[in-house]
């Protein structure tokens, strides 16, 4: 669901993805102004969601229990910021694959390695940076997942090649059956009052991670990308 270029740092971070254990496939979506979960997919959507303070944010459904697994996601990416010149520079290739590829990393269950701006770039687009592609300072590209984004995506995902509990069996990852939506579209994602409680901060001390629960065993998990020196923005 993606206009202004998006399709191209998406494609970048399907790719870079797919080099772990879980598999995915891009399909089109239904229009950028719809970001309605659907059930067994992400919908990644952008828009000018207003300087409220974040870059971006991924939401997953996730079920809790024996068999305790995410069952769709949510990324949104806010032109507001990528459409000024900090973001939209020589630049905004890297803030975009950068975003792009942490926000989707969140879909699939990941944290961040990192959530300091200002420490050295650990190589990771799972790592926060103020530098994405290291040209300012000569450090490590976080634009691309790195090798312990893999090894962890081989922990979470390793049920995948046993017979019991989790991922509806198989796992093949290929996405092709789109099943049923509206499950939690009448949440409101651009809305912090819609995130439920915090219950992770940042290096900064800036709320990072929101968990609401949704009942019958299920919880909204929002992950919150905030524009470095923007964070405070988040309550207008």
């Amino acid at each position: 669901n993606l206009t202004n270029g998006w399709s191209t740092n998406l494609a970048t971070a399907s790719d870079d993805w797919n080099v772990s254990v879980l598999k995915n496939e891009v399909v089109l979506g239904v229009g950028n102004d719809n970001c309605d979960p659907t059930a067994g997919s992400v919908e990644v959507c952008n828009g000018e969601y207003s300087e409220n303070g974040w870059l971006g944010i991924a939401s997953i459904w996730a079920t809790r229990g024996k068999s305790a697994h995410i069952t769709q996601g949510v990324v949104m990416l806010n032109d507001s910021y990528f459409n000024l010149p900090r973001y939209n520079g020589d630049n905004a290739a890297a803030w975009r694959n950068l975003v792009m590829c942490q926000e989707v990393g969140h879909t699939f269950g990941l944290g961040h390695q990192d959530e300091n701006f200002s420490n050295e770039n650990k190589g990771t687009c799972m790592d926060y940076t103020s530098d994405p592609d290291g040209t300012i300072v000569g450090q490590p590209n976080n634009e691309h997942p790195n090798q312990h984004d893999y090894d962890m995506m081989t922990d979470i995902y390793a049920h995948l090649n046993g017979t019991g509990g989790g991922g509806d069996g198989g796992g093949n990852g290929n996405g092709k059956g789109r099943k049923p939506s509206n499950v939690g579209a009448s949440i409101d994602l651009k809305n912090p009052a819609s995130w439920g409680e915090a219950v992770k901060q940042d290096a900064q001390g800036k709320n990072s991670v929101y968990v609401r629960n949704l009942g019958n065993g299920t919880e909204l998990i929002t992950h919150v990308l905030w524009a470095p020196g923007q964070e405070e923005e988040h309550h207008d």
